[in-house]
């Protein structure tokens, strides 16, 4: 016992040097990241440097996602924004899903925009993506200007929800000031793997 005490108040002061975990932070440059998509094909964050791109973590399986797949919140978002001018990247993190699966869904779905493969959750943790939806804008210079929820009606009942991803889109693309930079995420949690 009179051994492990020394060892361990030495070790106390080099945990506290740690760095602490990455996540993006409203204000700083987005973790760069390089995926696969459901089709097989590399997407780079570094590839739409000059266009604001939307990231939405997403879950197929997750009740929250389903109801707005059912009620095309983000596909009507997307086209509200004018996709022309919008990167919209979905990303699964969860560890069990596959290619395959995300093909399904977006098929069965119909929307237009590639939902990048992170099984591993690398980028998921990097993002500190922590709910599914759970929504980051960043702006043409890839600096992060939103992080949280998509809109503030978390059970979907309401008829005059706040849209936060599009006011955030719509005040970078004007130059003005993001009205709320950072919200609650809620629905599931993200399924990273050890962790579900």
């Amino acid at each position: 016992m009179t051994r492990t005490l020394p060892v361990l108040a030495a070790l106390v002061p080099a945990l506290w040097a740690l760095p602490a975990a990455a996540s993006a932070e409203v204000g700083q440059p987005a973790p760069t990241f390089a995926l696969r998509d459901e089709a097989g094909v590399q997407r780079s964050l570094a590839d739409y440097r000059g266009k604001v791109v939307v990231l939405e973590w997403t879950n197929p399986e997750c009740p929250f996602v389903q109801r707005h797949y059912a009620s095309k919140t983000m596909q009507k978002t997307l086209a509200a924004l004018g996709p022309t001018q919008v990167v919209w990247l979905a990303i699964d993190s969860t560890y069990f899903n596959t290619p395959e699966k995300s093909a399904a869904w977006k098929k069965d779905q119909g929307f237009p925009y590639p939902v990048l493969q992170d099984p591993s959750g690398t980028v998921g943790h990097a993002y500190g993506a922590k709910t599914t939806p759970h929504m980051f804008v960043i702006d043409a210079q890839g600096v992060v200007r939103y992080a949280g929820a998509i809109d503030d009606d978390p059970r979907g009942r309401s008829a005059t929800s706040t849209n936060y991803v599009r006011q955030a889109v719509e005040a970078v693309e004007t130059g003005k000031a993001v009205p709320a930079t950072t919200s609650v995420p809620y629905g599931c949690s993200v399924k990273y793997k050890g962790n579900s």
